[in-house]
């Protein structure tokens, strides 16, 4: 054989037949496809370009040289002793060398893009250095120019394909085809920013491109084209006759094109959202949920003080998460941050709610943030500890569990048909006409509007205030469906509902339970909303938690006999026996000889009314238990209520200690006389008198121009706006996924779910992008049949 035939000589890194490749990363198989939307985002944990099947590695090159060179340039680099110094690496280094150096975080080493993507399989030239190893010798930044050598090296020939590939106009598919005129180009130019137009409309309002099958590339009908004809008809009839005269190929409409002018769009509001952020340090707002699909998907979100002073919070991406352990979880969001130029070093507050991948005390995510980055504090959503503290409530009080049962039973019987919904109306508009004729309601513009039983939700406890407050406002009509339900029904079972709820709704118990759940509801639901403000810093948030529990001892202490009264006036109104007060108390289902002698006074008010609000200020106290830590009592400090009365010198010199990466030793000295400065300065100036909260205090500072003079105070100001208050925001992004995500949209995929909402949550920032820099985004995403003038 071997006199026929040249054995082919195995590579050095090869190895014998057999053996395991010198890489350690996943080689793709032939046979399987590449995700090229998850595509590894560091460059240490990068495929080498050949290691990938022939078939997939254009798509692979084209993909990174899109996302460019990983620069991040918020990054706390890490020191290493060579020689006798520390030294690290120098992000203005990147400015040097801007069109091929990148750093990996993970390996804490530079590598270089082009010769990644085009560095000739087994030339040695220049080494591997800056392709599988990395470079880390920070003493040796003359290496770089070795790496780059002259015109003729392996290096600039690497740069040189880069750059062609980049660049579309430089690619062989435009330069083959014909050589398009002046007016050529103004037609293409025309097509593609109606199609912009059309695309940024749909991304707006929420709406699907081609109706209920958002995969199917082959599919050209739906919202997209009756936009585009209908943008030519009202653009005048010469856009018309250009996008009809069009070739077919060439009509800008198809949806691979739709999708391409859609990532433009989240692309740069991406880029838009970075270049608010500044180069700032952040906090992360992250929580999981499940699409209508049922894939897991984990929205993140930047919580970070723009220039202006204010707290914002933008949507910075949504992943799918097949695995939800705390470690993919980490890793997911460390590429989303370093695909962005961002890093986990730069995180000064994590937000979750209490799941235990989430926030678990030794393998949750909180954990693993914290091992790498011991200043990225983190705080348990408010408004999730707020939810949990309702949920036990009502979990812990048998005559609480026993109401909200009513209450849901209510709900199903009268709201699960349709005719009982009309009757309800009805019944409704003859009382109120009949209350108008009688002059016992007043009319006016907004009075007397429709209502109907509000269903309120598992996981939102505000939907029970209103529910509860609609229940008060509709019982005689309700009662009144049930009567007829009762008389009406052929149906025996719906017949014995209707009669076992209207029992419970004229009991005393339930009218009680009624009022003082809704009084309870009404003083957390204040809260529950105060609470989804974005500008919401922590001291005010915990000053609310502070003054709902002090508003329920007060009605604990105080208001027994007011919500008494205001329950037998109720009951006077609607029929409801009212119990003697003085009488004893029998407790239902139990024998009269095995029955405790209470009152009914004493049931009422140690039972049913001291109890349930002293479970309800345990749970709050149980919960909200961050008051507790030395972070929070330092930041307390900077509240600039009553003349920044809190305001103590000692405490924020330690808070300032509890972030080594952005306060050294000199900082440390020179922050107590500064802080002594400042607070004799501001105490004297209007402008920072009556201010409420640490969020209006950044705000005055930038306007007043004092974050200059006092540039170490500022900081510490923003690192307090930085802790975060609730996953609102988060949620916010859930409910936008839910609605773009629908049932009949429901094969939409991962990366197009992900740029329709970077495109729809941030509308406002997205509508500030001009038709020019999204037109000329997609022209270069890849080579295009049309050029633009």
């Amino acid at each position: 054989m071997d006199k026929f035939v040249i054995r082919k000589k195995a590579r050095a890194d090869e190895g014998t037949s057999g053996s395991t490749p010198k890489s350690s990363k996943p080689v793709p198989n032939c046979d399987e496809q590449v995700d090229l939307e998850n595509l590894p985002i560091d460059p240490a944990e990068r495929t080498r370009i050949s290691d990938y099947p022939s078939k997939f590695q254009e798509a692979v090159r084209q993909k990174y040289i899109t996302i460019g060179p990983i620069q991040p340039r918020i990054h706390i680099f890490p020191q290493k002793l060579i020689g006798n110094k520390l030294r690290r690496f120098n992000s203005s280094w990147y400015d040097d060398y801007s069109n091929w150096l990148e750093y990996s975080i993970k390996k804490d080493a530079l590598f270089c893009l082009p010769c990644y993507l085009f560095k000739p399989e087994g030339y040695k030239g220049g080494g591997d250095a800056f392709v599988v190893d990395g470079f880390s010798s920070w003493n040796k930044k003359d290496r770089l120019d070795l790496h780059v050598g002259d015109i003729e090296s392996s290096h600039s020939k690497a740069v040189e394909k880069y750059l062609n590939l980049k660049n579309a106009h430089a690619s062989i598919e435009t330069a083959f085809n014909p050589l398009q005129t002046p007016q050529m180009k103004n037609d293409y130019k025309t097509r593609l920013n109606t199609s912009i137009v059309c695309v940024r409309y749909l991304l707006r309002m929420g709406l699907a491109f081609r109706g209920h099958d958002e995969s199917d590339e082959s599919s050209n009908r739906g919202n997209f084209i009756e936009l585009v004809k209908a943008a030519a008809v009202l653009n005048g009839e010469i856009d018309k006759v250009v996008l009809n005269n069009a070739p077919k190929n060439l009509q800008m409409t198809a949806p691979s094109i739709q999708k391409d002018i859609v990532h433009a769009c989240a692309k740069e509001t991406t880029k838009a959202i970075i270049e608010e952020l500044g180069g700032d340090l952040f906090g992360i707002l992250v929580d999981e949920s499940s699409d209508v699909s049922v894939k897991v998907q984990l929205a993140v979100v930047l919580r970070f003080v723009n220039k202006s002073g204010l707290v914002v919070e933008r949507f910075l991406g949504l992943m799918h998460v097949p695995n939800t352990c705390a470690i993919s979880l980490k890793s997911a969001i460390e590429s989303l941050l370093l695909e962005n130029g961002l890093s986990m070093t730069s995180v000064r507050g994590q937000g979750y709610d209490g799941a235990s991948n989430m926030r678990g005390e030794f393998g949750g995510l909180k954990t693993l943030v914290l091992n790498e980055n011991r200043s990225a504090y983190y705080v348990h959503c408010f408004a999730h500890q707020l939810q949990l503290t309702l949920v036990g409530t009502s979990k812990n009080h048998v005559d609480v569990i026993w109401f909200f049962d009513v209450v849901s039973d209510i709900l199903n019987v009268v709201g699960s048909s349709c005719k009982r919904q009309d009757i309800l109306r009805e019944k409704r508009a003859m009382r109120v006409a009949e209350q108008i004729n009688n002059g016992e309601i007043e009319t006016g513009k907004g009075l007397n509007q429709e209502l109907g039983l509000k269903r309120p939700g598992e996981t939102r406890w505000g939907s029970h205030y209103k529910s509860l407050l609609n229940l008060i406002e509709l019982y005689p009509d309700v009662i009144d469906v049930l009567d007829f339900i009762y008389s009406d029904a052929s149906f025996s079972g719906h017949r014995k509902n209707a009669r076992g709820l209207m029992v419970s709704l004229h009991s005393f118990d339930f009218a009680f339970i009624l009022h003082l759940m809704f009084d309870i509801l009404g003083i957390t639901n204040e809260l529950s909303l105060a609470l989804q403000r974005e500008d919401q810093d922590i001291i005010n948030a915990m000053d609310l938690v502070g003054a709902s529990k002090q508003r329920l001892q007060l009605m604990r202490d105080d208001e027994f006999e007011d919500l008494l009264e205001k329950v037998n006036q109720f009951c006077y109104g609607h029929d409801i026996d009212v119990p003697n007060m003085n009488d004893f108390y029998m407790t239902p289902g139990r024998p009269k000889r095995n029955a405790p002698k209470i009152t009914y006074e004493h049931h009422y008010r140690v039972e049913v009314f001291y109890a349930t609000i002293d479970l309800q200020l345990q749970e709050l106290n149980n919960r909200f238990n961050e008051t507790n830590t030395e972070l929070l009592r330092c930041v307390a400090c900077l509240c600039p209520k009553n003349s920044f009365h809190n305001f103590d010198v000692v405490k924020l010199v330690k808070m300032a200690e509890l972030y080594p990466y952005d306060f050294d030793s000199n900082d440390i000295r020179g922050l107590s006389s500064e802080l002594r400065n400042f607070i004799i300065d501001v105490r004297q100036r209007d402008e920072f008198q009556g201010l409420v909260g640490i969020g209006d205090l950044c705000k005055v500072m930038v306007e007043t121009g004092k974050y200059v003079i006092y540039p170490l105070v500022h900081i510490l100001i923003k690192l307090a706006l930085l802790l975060p208050v609730a996953t609102a925001s988060v949620e916010r992004a859930f409910s936008a996924m839910k609605y773009v995500k629908s049932e009949l949209r429901n094969k939409i995929g991962d990366q197009f779910l992900n740029n329709c909402l970077v495109a729809y949550i941030e509308r406002d920032i997205c509508e500030t992008i001009s038709n020019e820099i999204v037109m000329y985004h997609f022209q270069n995403m890849k080579p295009r049949r049309g050029k633009l003038p």
